[in-house]
């Protein structure tokens, strides 16, 4: 009998899945173990589809070498389960069942002796690890680390499409929270101008909460808003990013209540000129290190070295809280010897402070085509001035 649950609400349809289900397995093969285990909800969701706000409770989709793919989640996450995906497979633990017990229990179920686990999964503790590693005794295991990751960096058509939607969500969002500042305004007005903007644009739940600061809170990084209330001479902060079926495109910009003081529109200046050198810098071929190294030129010229102490820019795609970006699995930053391929998607985010007074910047979010980038926002780029 049919599952009349399976797929309803797949952000994808099957066929989707299916391709990167198969790369999976062939990445499995080349390993030479039977299955690849994966734990992040990120990869379970490329990998599947599979998307819950209960991603906190233990999941693990075993994606066998020769096989189908078997998922194994927290018994209420059932029904959520059957209708993100379209596994036919699923496992349940039960509440007060050790997770780590269940996971070892399906492996012996499957048959399965030689298994490669993923080890750098955020909601998978040292303890809950070393749980799973005593559990599943009799069974070799290797490290799956990055495998998936490596395959996530490409994204494809449909991929591609739904962080399009998510550049306009955040573009909505921005360009209302810099209506919203005015003098008299709190921090927490903007922040709702803009979260109202970009949901009501179709924005979904964003994997990270919306930077909103100013005055000199504009000068602590990923400072978020605090109900103070904006005055004339303030600088303010904006970034967020809008999420389109989990995928993300981040957008950053910069704001001051009255003309700014010289260094500020200096340091504005430059930022905004490094991010053009970075993303002229940016086409198919070039190593990942390349934008970073020519906005740093920049910056360093000018004589703002200490005001920037971080990379140019990071992968973005499919993401769960706490993080919208993809920095875990590729940064545009010295060293980063992997070089840009059509469909590879960046946020870069080119930010100067004077730490603890405040922070100018602005960022883009784009596309690597065959030629060059696709930039994901028509928004100017210079500070406002209110």
């Amino acid at each position: 009998m049919s599952d009349h649950l399976q797929g309803r609400d797949a952000v994808f349809p099957a066929a989707e899945f299916d391709t990167r289900l198969a790369r999976l397995q062939s990445a499995a093969q080349a390993l030479g173990t039977e299955a690849l285990v994966l734990t992040g909800p990120e990869n379970i969701f490329w990998a599947c589809g599979r998307q819950t706000a209960g991603y906190f409770a233990f999941q693990a989709l075993v994606v066998r070498a020769s096989a189908p793919p078997v998922l194994l989640v927290r018994q209420l996450e059932t029904t959520g389960a059957r209708a993100s995906t379209w596994l036919k497979d699923i496992r349940a633990w039960q509440d007060g069942e050790d997770p780590a017990e269940a996971l070892a229990a399906l492996v012996q179920d499957l048959g399965l002796r030689h298994i490669a686990v993923e080890r750098n999964a955020w909601f998978v503790s040292e303890a809950l690890a070393a749980k799973i590693a005593a559990a599943l005794t009799g069974v070799t295991m290797i490290d799956g680390s990055g495998v998936t990751e490596g395959l996530r960096a490409v994204k494809s058509p449909s991929e591609l499409a739904a962080i399009r939607l998510a550049a306009g969500y955040a573009q909505a969002g921005i360009v209302s929270a810099i209506d919203a500042c005015r003098a008299g305004a709190t921090e927490n007005d903007v922040t709702a101008a803009m979260i109202s903007a970009a949901i009501s644009a179709g924005s979904e739940a964003m994997a990270m909460e919306p930077l909103v600061s100013s005055g000199p809170r504009s000068g602590v990084p990923h400072a978020t808003w605090r109900r103070r209330v904006l005055r004339e001479g303030d600088g303010v902060f904006l970034e967020l990013a809008g999420s389109h079926d989990r995928y993300h495109s981040a957008l950053m910009r910069a704001v001051w209540m009255g003309p700014p003081p010289d260094e500020a529109a200096r340091m504005m200046d430059v930022a905004e000129r490094a991010l053009d050198v970075a993303l002229s810098a940016m086409r198919p071929g070039v190593a990942c290190s390349v934008p970073h190294e020519a906005a740093q030129a920049v910056i360093d010229a000018a004589g703002y070295t200490e005001a920037f102490r971080k990379r140019i820019g990071y992968s973005m795609g499919a993401a769960f809280a706490p993080d919208w970006g993809e920095g875990a699995i590729l940064s545009l930053f010295t060293g980063v010897n992997r070089l840009l391929e059509p469909g590879m998607v960046f946020h870069l985010p080119a930010t100067l402070r004077s730490y603890g007074h405040y922070t100018v910047g602005v960022s883009e979010t784009v596309i690597v085509t065959e030629s060059g980038i696709e930039v994901l926002s028509d928004l100017p780029r210079q500070m406002t001035i209110r």
